[in-house]
């Protein structure tokens, strides 16, 4: 859609939340209006829905209209593609990254037909990183959406069918009279698709604090890697680190080159990294630490970039404003594996165990990526495992076929 569509709303309305969500996570531009603060808005509610307050209501550029749509009504509306056009594929791709259209790429030129199921949008989180200063080829860098939309290019150019909004639930191994037969997959449509291979590769999440306003900004100051963003942040007067483990502990370090200065914030009482990093904090001239201090709101200037944050004192419950023109949250990072349901064998942290070949421990199933035990969650080494992969699921299948 060429014009941005309306969504009015309310702050405290989850399914508001939800459907901003969905929007951003499938990157469609929308204008949002909090009724709360906008009496107009309030009666345009009132008036397309008979003088009831549902919200959202969501306004399209073509004068349509969604009242507190789902999901998958989103979806329709958008034009999102939920089906899968055949029965049965060579490679069925959970997760539609960096990885897994990189190993598209490779099996679709090897004349492989190939499936990506991605439960949000193409491009994981490289799709909604503001910006790749370190990703070669690119010496001007280049912004995540954009690098995401020429994978995804690429992908369809080789044939590889796509669908956007929908998730894999579960699988199991089919055996016929000469063993090993492929792959039942049930998607979250309840669709049954036949694959030859499961490839795993649905990535991480960054944990998030919650705080208010935290998702309006996340590429606008909210950040969750300092290798790719911190340098954005030079000159900066002040930038701020959530978290007071090991990583955040280093990503606040790695960002002294860049902001002027560096604030470690730590809802605990002491710092959790390990006592030599700790060291190197204390003694830094350009960093400090606060302890027993929680994120409550994050807070915008006019230009709706990060302009502070909002904390408050677990110890004595004081609210006080922190100025800080770049926020990076390091509280915890999960892999989106609860889908598994004890299908293949996990490490301690919830990633996938595999081989060095990229096997799990299921037959016919690999993994890699930001989702694999051992990954290094940087978006070369995601495109270098998906290439990887996609060669070791060519030796397997073609020993399928001897």
């Amino acid at each position: 859609m060429s014009a941005k569509l309306k969504v009015i709303g309310a702050s405290w309305c989850p399914d508001c939340k939800r459907a901003k969500t969905f929007l951003g996570q499938h990157r469609i531009e929308f204008d949002w209006v909090d009724m709360e603060t906008d009496p107009t808005a309030q009666a345009e509610v009132e008036r397309i829905n008979d003088g009831k307050r549902i919200i959202p209501t969501i306004i399209f550029p073509d004068g349509s209209i969604l009242t507190e749509p789902s999901n998958d009504e989103l979806a329709e509306k958008l034009g999102i593609i939920r089906e899968a056009s055949m029965d049965s594929y060579d490679v069925l791709i959970a997760g539609g990254g960096p990885t897994a259209l990189t190993t598209a790429i490779y099996a679709a030129r090897e004349n492989l037909k190939v499936l990506i199921v991605e439960k949000s949008a193409v491009g994981g989180q490289a799709g909604v990183t503001e910006r790749f200063d370190n990703y070669p080829g690119f010496p001007d860098g280049i912004g995540g959406a954009e690098l995401a939309g020429r994978f995804e290019l690429q992908a369809k150019r080789y044939g590889v069918e796509i669908l956007q909004a929908v998730g894999v639930d579960s699988f199991k191994e089919v055996d016929n009279s000469e063993g090993y037969a492929g792959l039942d997959v049930t998607l979250s449509t309840g669709a049954v698709v036949q694959t030859r291979v499961l490839l795993v590769a649905t990535g991480s999440t960054y944990r998030r604090t919650g705080a208010e306003g935290e998702a309006d900004l996340i590429g606008a100051g909210i950040h969750f890697c300092a290798t790719c963003d911190g340098p954005f942040y030079k000159g900066a007067d002040e930038v701020v680190v959530l978290g007071g483990g090991n990583s955040g502990l280093e990503e606040g370090l790695f960002l002294t080159q860049f902001a002027n200065h560096v604030t470690v914030i730590e809802r605990g009482g002491e710092l959790r990294g390990s006592k030599l990093l700790q060291d190197k904090v204390y003694s830094h001239p350009k960093m400090t630490v606060k302890l027993n201090e929680a994120v409550q709101a994050f807070i915008a200037n006019d230009a709706g970039q990060l302009a502070g944050v909002e904390l408050e004192n677990l110890l004595t419950q004081e609210r006080s404003t922190h100025h800080a023109k770049g926020a990076f949250v390091f509280i915890g990072l999960d892999p989106n594996t609860e889908w598994l349901g004890g299908s293949v064998e996990l490490d301690e942290r919830k990633f996938v165990a595999t081989d060095q070949m990229f096997n799990t421990s299921a037959r016919g199933v690999f993994a890699a990526g930001d989702v694999r035990s051992g990954s290094t969650k940087q978006l070369a080494s995601a495109v270098g495992e998906g290439a990887a992969a996609a060669i070791q699921i060519r030796y397997f299948l073609d020993k399928l076929e001897k």
